[in-house]
């Protein structure tokens, strides 16, 4: 159930032991014999998929296809938990396995696990597999808007009622924002227009597509899955309205045909901070079939993507979606650090603002590394998805899974004790509470920083002197009404990520601690 982030896999990078390997068995030495079973089958468009859960459907092994192709065939092994699944091309069966590579497929949230088939395309004896076919020819009617021609009572499936489709989170224990939403249902085709709002204390949204055959396919493949490891359950039903009514561009609605809409209530989201740069632009590379957009293909180099650019950096918001966290350790390995500035303190409080920070390792042999251990794989994959190319210290700095299930500490009396940091009973940890307000404010790295816990008579002279000693230039400063909080703008995101790490929790006196975190705001 993970639908969005090709752009983590750092192919080039041991490190990244789990991706290749099995979801439910973590090998301590990572996955080599996994990846040489993988790589044994060249590619086709039939694919062979393992350890379904029992009593699986034809429909829900269908949907994992249909995202990146026309499904032509499928047969069922059901006393194996075995199926077979062939795609109309080959670059769609492609696509899809590099997909699934990056991100665990999974069938009713248990991880299945995808392959080349040996077979070229799929012979079944027609009587053996009628029922099959039967939805097949009804899933692929719903995908050419035809009606199917043989008795489609497999698989109710009326023609779309509506291209509009309204959406309930249930369970929504990690924020789950208007992009984050684009980004999922622009796989199944063109997203046109997003309202959200609050309902009987349910977050909710009503989403237009292009063609009401695409929201049928979102309907199939995404109701009852899970954004998040384990929760934010999308609950997916048609809407009785045929179109959206949108009026403002912002954080709440957004009219993708029409960029030129006011924002309302003052929020200048169209232009600056919408994750999307101008949603127009954005958004047409976003929705071509299975592939990603140019903005998230992996560079030649590293295998990373360079410094995120807009579109980019909505992905990263977006990249934490729907990463199962199942069998991902929350350990992260940063590299190309500048060693001459780091600290163990300096990692916890950058890599705090995405998670609780237990132990930082600084490795002794290459001080450019160092390991990161938060406290569970959904903080570790957002941390990575946020901080992975972000310039700190003036070096771009590299974040993915580390192999290690967590971060050791040295004997009493070995040298690199000042290297290695045990923060688990730090009282700065932001996400102890469930449902902490926290939650809802995790943003990338950005210029602009959200300063809360001001002492009183402490006016802006003295937080913009205070700023520009950590070394960056403010551009603009704004209070809040009641002078407890306030935005202040760095010139550069790499500004604002060194003011960060250098004055969260500073001591304003009389025990007031400033909070400082990423804002989704300019001023």
């Amino acid at each position: 159930h993970v639908f969005f982030s090709s752009f983590f896999l750092q192919r080039g990078s041991d490190e990244l032991s789990m991706y290749g390997s099995s979801p439910n068995s973590l090998p301590a030495n990572g996955s080599d014999s996994k990846k040489q079973r993988l790589e044994e089958s060249p590619p086709s468009r039939v694919l062979h998929i393992r350890k379904l859960p029992n009593e699986v459907s034809e429909t829900e092994v269908i949907a994992l296809g249909l995202p990146f192709g026309k499904v032509t065939n499928i047969l069922m092994l059901k006393g194996k938990n075995q199926a077979f699944l062939e795609l109309g091309t080959e670059e769609a069966a492609i696509t899809m396995v590099n997909y699934y590579t990056a991100v665990t497929p999974q069938v009713r949230n248990s991880p299945v696990f995808i392959q080349y088939s040996n077979h070229k395309e799929l012979k079944t004896d027609s009587a053996l597999n009628q029922r099959a076919q039967a939805v097949l020819q009804a899933v692929s009617a719903v995908q050419d808007g035809s009606s199917p021609s043989s008795d489609p009572g497999v698989l109710d499936l009326a023609p779309p009622p509506s291209p509009v489709l309204r959406i309930i989170i249930d369970n929504m224990f990690y924020p789950v924002t208007l992009d984050v939403l684009q980004q999922i249902f622009s796989k199944f085709g063109t997203v046109m227009k997003i309202i959200t709002f609050t309902k009987n204390n349910q977050f909710q949204a009503l989403l237009q597509f292009s063609d009401p055959v695409n929201a049928q396919q979102a309907k199939l493949s995404l109701d009852g899955q899970n954004i998040y490891n384990s929760c934010c359950t999308l609950r997916i039903d048609f809407s009785k309205l045929v179109n959206l009514n949108v009026k403002y561009n912002n954080d709440k609605s957004r009219d993708y045909t029409r960029p030129d809409l006011p924002t309302g209530d003052g929020e200048s989201t169209n232009k600056d901070h919408s994750l999307l740069g101008t949603p127009s632009g954005a958004l047409a590379s976003y929705s071509s079939g299975g592939g990603y957009s140019s903005s998230l293909s992996l560079s030649q180099g590293g295998g990373a993507i360079s410094p995120l650019s807009a579109a980019a950096a909505a992905a990263a918001a977006a990249g934490r979606v729907a990463l199962s966290g199942s069998g991902v350790s929350g350990v992260l390995l940063a590299s190309n650090l500048n060693e001459e500035m780091v600290t163990p303190q300096s990692l916890f409080t950058l890599f705090g603002v995405y998670g609780d920070v237990q132990r930082v390792k600084i490795l002794y042999n290459k001080k450019d590394s160092a390991l990161i251990q938060l406290s569970d794989g959904n903080q570790a994959q957002l941390a990575m998805s946020h901080l992975n190319g972000q310039k700190v210290f003036g070096k771009v700095m590299r974040v993915t899974l580390s192999k290690h299930q967590t971060v050791a500490l040295p004997r009493e009396g070995l040298d690199d004790q000042l290297l290695t940091k045990d923060f688990s009973g730090s009282p700065l940890h932001r996400f102890k509470k469930p449902g902490s307000k926290n939650f809802q404010n995790i943003f990338p790295p950005s210029a602009t920083l959200h300063l809360s816990n001001i002492r009183d008579g402490v006016g802006e002279e003295d937080l913009r002197l205070l700023f520009a000693n950590s070394g960056g230039t403010v551009k603009a400063f704004k209070f809040f009404q009641d002078r407890k909080m306030a935005l202040i703008q760095m010139t550069s995101v790499e500004e604002a990520i060194q003011a960060l790490m250098d004055l969260h929790n500073y001591d304003m006196g009389g025990n007031h601690h400033l909070k400082v975190s990423f804002s989704k705001s300019t001023i």
